[in-house]
């Protein structure tokens, strides 16, 4: 089993609407797209975000991109006016997504 970071294969971009942050992660290698397609999951994601997600994930697939955009709601604690969070804007929502830990023997 070989764990890596997420970002050995993809780069990232995340941003803000409210309390909704979406993260979009893209294949550094255009023939990575379809590991990281079955290893990014909803499901994955949900889990690896714990509690700080509380709503719906949703993913969009851009496979012209090698890419995908994660919105993710309720995940930034009520959004930049009304969240505690020291970074209640998300933009390193990208940079804690990239430190995931993925099986590159699955």
């Amino acid at each position: 089993m070989a764990l890596v970071y997420l970002n050995t294969l993809a780069h990232g971009r995340s941003g803000d609407k409210g309390d909704t942050s979406n993260v979009c992660v893209y294949a550094r290698d255009p023939k990575d797209y379809e590991f990281l397609k079955r290893v990014l999951t909803v499901e994955r994601v949900k889990e690896y975000f714990g509690d700080m997600v509380k709503g719906e994930i949703t993913r969009y697939e851009v496979d012209t991109l090698c890419g995908m955009n994660f919105v993710m709601k309720h995940a930034l604690g009520g959004g930049a006016t009304h969240s505690l969070r020291l970074d209640s804007l998300g933009k390193s929502m990208g940079s804690a997504f990239m430190r995931m830990k993925v099986d590159t023997d699955w």
